[in-house]
């Protein structure tokens, strides 16, 4: 069913007034969620969305999946958070141990922003180092450090520093050293310039929805390891995403520590650091030198729901046909997309992988940051805008693919595109 305009629900005014701009700050003030199941979502009007924004990616079995649901029952009736350990998140932790191949011991957050953040500064800790190498427009949170060239409006020429919200002390560039993605020869470069001072390379192994070259993560692997400097993978979007054992399973590439969020909170808010033994020692007070012990605590990190979530979410993708289907999906979706750009003579390529993808308005090769600010973002956010009034759902620049889109959803997606782009070429 296409979404149909409606009379707004007064719910939409009442937020207006309760919060700045309307928003939690996620997504605009016209779009409040009222239901989800399976591969759809209903908002507050009624109106109805094939759902490829699925929580900005937590929800890849679907959203109210039976066996989730009936685990997070299960454990509700014993309590929902302890602050002390729990044998789920206990469980939980052996379930990422058993799966992610770097992967020796795990600590827990409740968000992929403070994941980020407390793996800078294990990373800092560790190294006896204060600098970070992340790549421009490679997004790591919102903590200081994070929000360094995630989305610079006016880069210049040289890639930078440059603080993407006001509020960020001036000092905090003086510690975040930036390279292109995908340029390998840059970031030996860098660390020439930077010997001895640089922590860590901290890196989406896939960044937004730019793959990684062939080699380039071989290379920071390379690299890293021969200026005995740390590999941090951000794969709070890419783990358990890409495969069971995420995008380093799927590349091939083992960091040194990743980060994970999403998909293993099944929902619920729940996010990880994991890696080498001798580098989580860092959170161990009695394995740590004092000079180097990282303190971490949260008030719900590992509450035994968002766990008990996680380790349903985990078991329903461990079974060998789930990413079958999930890479089958989007493989159907991205060539549908693609034949459908082609039909109506839209000048734009699909970029990505089959779980995670979407367009660029630009032609020529997109390896970086940069080369995305050749798309055309108005044309990218009325493409989105007349989705929505075709009852596809998704977020300003990701196709977030889940388990439970059927053969119909992929049918009325193909209709949508259709008519979307038809409008387009158009206008």
């Amino acid at each position: 069913m296409s979404a149909t305009p409606k009379p707004h629900d007064p719910v939409y005014a009442h937020a207006r007034e309760v919060l700045p701009g309307g928003t939690f700050g996620n997504t605009g003030a016209d779009l409040i969620i009222r239901e989800g199941r399976g591969s759809r979502v209903w908002d507050e009007d009624g109106n109805e969305y094939v759902d490829y924004l699925i929580g900005s990616g937590p929800m890849l079995v679907g959203h109210n999946h039976p066996e989730v649901t009936d685990a997070v029952a299960a454990q509700l009736q014993l309590g929902t958070t302890f602050f002390a350990n729990n044998r789920q998140g206990v469980e939980l932790a052996q379930a990422i141990i058993d799966a992610v191949p770097c992967a020796e011991k795990v600590r827990y957050a409740s968000t992929g922003s403070e994941a980020d953040a407390f793996a800078m500064r294990l990373a800092r800790a560790y190294t006896g180092r204060d600098k970070i190498l992340k790549f421009e427009g490679g997004y790591h949170g919102y903590s200081d450090y994070g929000l360094m060239s995630l989305a610079p409006k006016k880069p210049g020429n040289m890639v930078h520093a440059i603080p993407d919200s006001a509020g960020i002390p001036r000092n905090v560039a003086e510690n975040m050293v930036i390279a292109p993605y995908n340029d390998s020869a840059a970031v030996e470069s860098l660390i020439r310039e930077h010997k001895g001072e640089i922590a860590a390379v901290f890196m989406e192994p896939f960044q937004r929805i730019i793959p990684p070259r062939p080699g380039f993560l071989e290379d920071m692997r390379e690299i890293t390891r021969k200026n005995d400097i740390l590999l941090v993978f951000d794969e709070v979007v890419t783990g358990f995403r890409f495969g069971y054992s995420g995008a380093q399973g799927y590349y091939g590439v083992t960091p040194d520590v990743c980060t994970l969020g999403k998909t293993i909170g099944g929902g619920f808010p729940l996010s990880a650091i994991a890696g080498r033994d001798d580098i989580m020692a860092m959170f161990d007070r009695e394995r740590a030198a004092p000079e180097r012990y990282v303190p971490q605590v949260g008030t719900l990190s590992g509450n035994p729901i968002a766990a008990a979530a996680g380790i349903a979410t985990l078991n329903i993708l461990k079974r060998p046909e789930s990413f079958e289907k999930i890479f089958a999906t989007g493989r159907k979706l991205m060539e549908g997309l693609t034949e459908r750009l082609a039909r109506h003579g839209v000048q734009a390529q699909v970029v990505g992988v089959p779980p995670l993808f979407d367009l660029v308005f630009a032609g020529g090769e997109i390896r970086n940051y940069r080369d995305t600010l050749r798309g055309d973002t108005k044309k990218m956010a009325r493409l989105n805008a007349l989705l929505r009034e075709r009852g596809i759902l998704k977020g300003e620049s990701k196709y977030y693919v889940s388990l439970t889109l059927t053969d119909a959803d992929v049918r009325q997606t193909f209709d949508a595109w259709d008519d979307a782009l038809a409008v387009l070429a158009r206008e």
